[in-house]
């Protein structure tokens, strides 16, 4: 089972610390077979971290055993201009699209939740905190991945979303991503595959989260970009 990671910042983001390269290669040097840069946006910076986190991006050619997706969190957007802001990061190559969730240790805005599962261009709300039944089922609808996620603080509703999921039948949509701020955070198939069972998955739910669901995104990031 390889380790696919969608959720992962570097020092484009206010509160990272490491260079895109720098992430690219300790990935690389711990196993990851993906991993997407997914920096925090807002309406004023969409296009200059994308063209920032390509560069780098082809830079990081050089090494091979690694592929690196390039990508965005929209983050502390007013939920009515989640769209707009989703629309243009697709447009300036964007290939993973994340909204910050109203997790329970950094709010957002009321309402964010919603906003990014109605919204065509998002791939997967993270950390969607108390997310409400009726929209993990409208997430089954639209396809929206929801996130399981390893960060401390932003794990506690883990299980909250997984039984949710379970209960809707969109277990296919889940996904475990660490939310990696430096090398540290990132994480290994099976450490990542414990951290599922914690949630309340069976040994067999937790590996298609971690396996057959995040292979299932990349997928859909092929057939877009063919």
């Amino acid at each position: 089972m390889r380790r696919i990671d969608y959720h992962v910042h570097t020092s484009l983001s206010h509160d990272g610390t490491w260079s895109p390269l720098e992430m690219i290669r300790c990935a690389r040097e711990r196993g990851q077979a993906v991993l997407a840069l997914t920096d925090h946006v807002g309406p004023s910076n969409v296009e200059p971290v994308l063209e920032a986190l390509r560069c780098e991006r082809g830079a990081a050619l050089a090494w091979s055993g690694i592929e690196v997706l390039i990508g965005v969190e929209i983050t502390q957007v007013p939920a009515a201009r989640i769209a707009e802001v989703a629309h243009r990061a697709r447009r300036a190559g964007a290939e993973v699209i994340l909204v910050h969730g109203e997790t329970l240790s950094e709010p957002v805005e009321p309402g964010t939740n919603r906003a990014a599962i109605e919204c065509p261009e998002v791939d997967l709300l993270a950390h969607p905190g108390l997310l409400s039944q009726r929209d993990v089922e409208l997430a089954l609808r639209t396809g929206t991945f929801l996130e399981l996620s390893a960060r401390a603080g932003y794990c506690l509703t883990n299980g909250h979303l997984a039984r949710l999921a379970r209960e809707a039948g969109a277990m296919p949509l889940l996904l475990l991503d660490t939310d990696a701020h430096r090398p540290d955070d990132l994480i290994g198939a099976e450490h990542a595959v414990r951290i599922a069972r914690g949630a309340g998955l069976s040994e067999e739910e937790a590996r298609q989260v971690v396996g057959e669901n995040a292979e299932g995104l990349l997928a859909r990031v092929s057939d877009r970009r063919s």
